[in-house]
């Protein structure tokens, strides 16, 4: 009987069109493991789709993307003496701003949160990200005297002006004030007596006849500071012009020869009120933040208990202006759940077709609107 010859005894290879390897324990030859094609495709296409991304992230675009910022609880930025406890909540609504890369514009196009502003329109050519940035923070701080402002008047407290000054703001040329005075020039005395308007000095001036020596104490800017100057000045004879064009020239009057308005203006407020914007810039939260001062300083809760957000210029005439990004606004009112978000008329439109019926929209022009909206509330 033959023995049993092992068949690659007989030069019969067990991996023949494969390379082989043999087993350490077993001494048999098995075929060595093959890394698949597909591998190595998946690792060429993740190195091209780095090398991309590492190339184009650098890229800058020049546009802006505008997307949804958080809505803050105004109650957490505003401080009054003895605050009234209300139960609802008051939200002024916020836009993140941010220059985009290639990669970044266009995963915001994708996105229907967000929108895209061209880089001019936001951040005017030769104006630094800097010097942007302290301009919002600028307007927010007027946008905060202003809150105060409207919300004490509205209120009834007695809100008072300090003014700096009378400026100087043309000179007419062959009067007293030629070679003496200059435009930008503060008026701050005449003879002695204090001016902080510019009808001050009209009214003191105008008391001298021409040819009285009067001293008028001014305050001259000099390299972002004031020099206090005095001058002696001549009075020359005031001259009108009638309603046919004729020179006429008034005896009885003195002229100095300057042109006039007022300098910076300080408000006295009789109750001290705290707003603390901490690094938000822009004026768009005046309106939330005059509704949480008043809110604070009444017995009443003016929200009647709900989550209401807002978003509007205000000046001290109590006007409500329109603002930026409202739809970004409204998207970050329906995330922190309000009920209402009110918008000033011409943001209207397009705060409507961003809310999609997820949140009402309510329309306020001035101050006096948006509290008869409140009051017509029904309790929450």
């Amino acid at each position: 009987m033959d023995d049993l010859i092992p068949e690659n005894s007989r030069g019969i290879s067990e991996c023949p069109e494969v390379p082989c390897a043999r087993d350490v324990d077993t001494g048999r030859m098995s075929p060595a493991r093959r890394v698949p094609r597909w591998l190595f495709a998946l690792v060429g296409v993740l190195l091209t789709v780095g090398i991309v991304v590492a190339a184009t992230w650098s890229i800058n675009v020049p546009y802006f993307a505008l997307a949804p910022g958080p809505a803050n609880d105004v109650t957490d930025f505003v401080e009054v003496p003895e605050p009234m406890a209300g139960t609802g909540d008051l939200f002024f609504l916020t836009v993140t701003l941010k220059e985009v890369n290639l990669i970044e514009y266009l995963a915001a196009m994708l996105n229907g949160e967000v929108d895209l502003s061209a880089r001019e329109s936001i951040r005017p050519a030769g104006v630094t990200s800097e010097e942007l940035r302290l301009q919002n923070l600028s307007l927010m701080e007027q946008s905060k005297r202003n809150a105060v402002f409207v919300a004490l008047s509205q209120l009834g407290y007695d809100v008072t002006f300090e003014g700096t000054g009378a400026l100087v703001t043309g000179v007419v040329e062959g009067s007293a004030a030629d070679g003496v005075l200059e435009v930008h020039d503060l008026i701050v005395g005449v003879n002695g007596v204090v001016v902080e308007f510019q009808t001050d000095a009209v009214d003191l001036i105008g008391g001298f006849l021409p040819g009285d020596v009067i001293s008028i104490s001014i305050d001259r800017p000099v390299n972002d500071l004031f020099e206090r100057l005095e001058f002696d000045v001549m009075l020359g004879t005031f001259i009108m012009i009638d309603e046919n064009g004729n020179e006429i020239n008034d005896i009885d009057r003195g002229m100095l020869g300057v042109l006039l308005g007022n300098g910076p203006t300080d408000i006295v407020f009789p109750i001290d009120v705290t707003i603390d914007s901490q690094n938000i810039g822009g004026p768009s939260a005046g309106m939330m933040f005059t509704l949480e001062i008043m809110n604070q300083l009444t017995s009443e809760d003016i929200t009647q208990g709900r989550r209401i957000a807002g978003t509007g210029t205000i000046d001290q005439a109590g006007r409500i202006g329109p603002i930026g990004g409202v739809r970004q606004k409204v998207f970050g009112a329906i995330d922190a759940g309000a009920e209402y978000v009110l918008v000033p008329g011409e943001n209207v439109l397009e705060a409507l077709e961003a809310a999609g019926g997820d949140v009402k929209i309510i329309q306020v022009d001035t101050i006096g609107d948006a509290l008869v909206f409140l009051e017509t509330l029904p309790i929450g």
